[in-house]
Parts: structure tokens; sequence; C-alpha cells
């Protein structure tokens, strides 16, 4: 019923949920300019206080080497290097690398793929990924290689939209998602129908707990979770063995 529903209420040319790496690098090349709006949005203007979380999560440090997967813009970057960490913004979309390089040009930001990434064995000491694991095609694939990379004793940090705990608030942040997005992305963007894209991803992600289950699959140990806002976003951390 929610594909029915945008159907009918909005037409427009966007990556399906089948998330094919063209299409949905191809999308967000057409939003990076308002991406961080896009994320206020979502995240009902909560954005910047779950990035302090899992910053104090990662405990970013001078000598400390991290790999921020899908980096979009740059906002989850930002407050790591200016830590003192190393950090390698790293992004599939081009128009997010050069929005990106843009703002923040003493980053390192670097054209990658989640899937694929172009790193050897053991090299960071952290991999995190914020709002982007949805949006890989393979998400088991996108954990091991994040693993691969890490130095053994190394954390994995994943900040994603989850699933309200509370059933009554879950409710309305859904008829939220799929009631209010359209016509605020028609208002935003020229190309509404990523937002909506992303709205329907949070719908069919992975809840908290099987979230945890495909990361312990992937290979990490002392997985655990952090609920951020109701549950709204979760904070995942993994270790590597």
């Amino acid at each position: 019923m929610v594909g029915a529903y945008y159907r009918e209420n909005i037409r427009v040319s966007r990556a399906d949920l089948g998330k094919e790496p063209e299409e949905v690098s191809a999308m967000f090349d057409g939003v990076a300019r308002r991406y961080d709006l896009l994320n206020d949005l979502l995240s009902l203007g909560r954005t910047k206080a779950w990035r302090k979380v899992a910053t104090s999560i990662i405990a970013p440090k001078p000598g400390m080497r991290i790999l921020d997967i899908a980096a979009g813009t740059g906002s989850s970057s930002r407050p790591l290097a200016d830590a003192g960490a190393e950090v390698i913004p790293l992004d599939f979309s081009k128009g997010m690398l050069e929005a990106g390089r843009k703002r923040h040009p003493d980053l390192a930001f670097t054209h990658g793929d989640a899937l694929a990434l172009s790193f050897k064995d053991n090299e960071f000491d952290v991999t995190t990924i914020s709002f982007g694991l949805r949006n890989t095609s393979d998400t088991l694939k996108a954990l091991r290689e994040s693993l691969r990379v890490l130095k053994p004793g190394g954390r994995m940090v994943v900040v994603e939209f989850s699933q309200p705990t509370n059933k009554i608030f879950r409710t309305i942040y859904l008829r939220y998602l799929m009631r209010a997005i359209p016509p605020v992305a028609r208002k935003v963007s020229s190309n509404p129908g990523a937002y909506i894209y992303l709205a329907e991803s949070i719908i069919a992600w992975p809840n908290q707990a099987d979230l945890a289950g495909l990361m312990k699959t992937a290979g990490f140990e002392k997985v655990h979770w952090k609920n951020l806002t109701f549950g709204i976003v979760a904070v995942h951390t993994g270790s590597k063995p």
C-alpha cells in the first residue's frame, strides 16, 4: 500500500528498493547540495545531536585512522578530523564528493564503493557509516568489507535509521514519513523522488536486533546498539576478532 500511495500521488523517476548502485549514485548526485537538509527533514531536526553521540562512541583522537564510509558531504567526518584523527571520507556518489570538497577542502575525500573497498586488510582502527548502510545493494557484503579493512580489535560504528521501540510513537513516525515527506519534498527539491526513496528505505530496513544479527553473521564480535530518540536511530558497534 505504501508503494501504491506514492505512485498515485507523485510521479517521479527514482531508484527503487532494488538499490541498483548506478541508480542510487545518480540519485544522490542530484540531491548532493541539499543532502544535509534532507537528513534534517527525515530526522525531525535531530541529526546534529545524533552525530554528537556517534562521535562520542567513536572517541576519535590523534593517531587513530578512521574510514568514514558513505560520508556524503563530510558532515560525519568533520568532527572526527577536528578531534585529531586521520579520516578518509569515502563515497560512491561523485556529486556528494564534489559538494564535500567545497565545504571541507582539508579532508581527503575519496571515491569508492562500500562493497569493494580499495584498501588493504587491517588498515583502520575504526570504520563507520552514517545513514548509508541501508542504501547499499548488499548489506552483508558491505559489513564484511568493513570488517576486512579493520585492524584486529578495531571497531565498526553504524549510525542508521531504525525502528522506534514504542508502538504508538512508531505508528506516528511512520505516518509522518509516509504522508509528510512527499509534499515537503516537492517544495524543497527538484528530485522529490530521492526523498521518497529514502523514506521508503527506512520503512524496509531491519530493526535493531536484526541488524545486530547481520553484523554477527559478517564476523563482528561484541555487537550491541544504543537507541537514540526512542529508536528512530540506532548506533550499532561491533569489534573485529
